[in-house]
């Protein structure tokens, strides 16, 4: 495993060259070079392989383009998660693996735990868990606790991939416009007939309304890298 990060930088011109680009995450994995990429994806929802099984899979697909955003299916399992093109952010990090069969516990908290101090960076007091019925439920969310009446919201989700030579941590971080994404999500799991309550959405402009986006996009990017020397690769040749 060499010692420098591969990191991505920027957004491809479509939705499907946007997707080619985060597998090159695991191309350079799996040579053995680590790689990584935070990013805002085009307006969309990202389906589950989970959604996908589902009757309503069909009438959430066509509840996202109802509320004008473009429905794509995502190659990791879990829930439908949206993004809005601007103030939605996703990150991954890949890396090699010598034992596709070990390890999936170790790179969650390692990367769990990096989202943490980035955000903690910024003075955000984040919790690990998540309220219930949230969008793309799972053990592995980070949360933050909005207003008087300490309501807990879900700001961060992670999931991971894993192949035979390389394995990826991604996950998504909603910087604001909770609101808009909530009755996007309402919609979608409405249709999907899955448990959703719209008030677990969170975002941390609902704690810091002065965030600045590219503070928070440059702060999961120094995270993820640490102290290894970056090399820059192009989004698109």
């Amino acid at each position: 495993m060499t010692s420098s990060v591969r990191v991505l930088r920027g957004r491809a011109s479509t939705i499907n060259g946007d997707r080619e680009a985060s597998g090159r995450l695991l191309e350079f994995a799996a040579k053995g070079q680590r790689a990584v990429r935070v990013w805002a994806p085009h307006r969309q929802v990202a389906f589950g392989r989970r959604d996908s099984r589902l009757e309503g899979y069909d009438a959430a697909r066509a509840a996202a383009e109802g509320q004008g955003f473009p429905p794509v299916q995502r190659r990791v399992g879990g829930r439908a998660v949206v993004y809005d093109g601007t103030t939605t952010l996703a990150f991954a990090r890949a890396e090699p693996v010598a034992d596709f069969r070990r390890g999936t516990d170790d790179r969650y908290e390692r990367l769990t735990t990096d989202i943490e101090t980035a955000l903690e960076n910024l003075d955000l007091e984040v919790s690990r868990g998540e309220p219930a019925d949230s969008f793309c439920p799972g053990a592995h969310s980070l949360s933050l606790t909005v207003g008087e009446s300490d309501t807990l919201r879900k700001v961060v989700g992670i999931a991971q991939r894993v192949q035979r030579e390389a394995a990826v941590v991604s996950g998504i971080v909603i910087v604001d416009a909770a609101d808009e994404l909530a009755d996007v999500l309402e919609a979608v799991y409405g249709a999907l007939e899955v448990p959703f309550d719209p008030r677990s959405v969170g975002s941390l402009a609902l704690v810091d309304e002065d965030i600045g986006f590219e503070a928070v996009r440059d702060g999961l990017e120094s995270a993820l890298v640490g102290e290894k020397r970056t090399v820059l690769e192009p989004v698109e040749p």
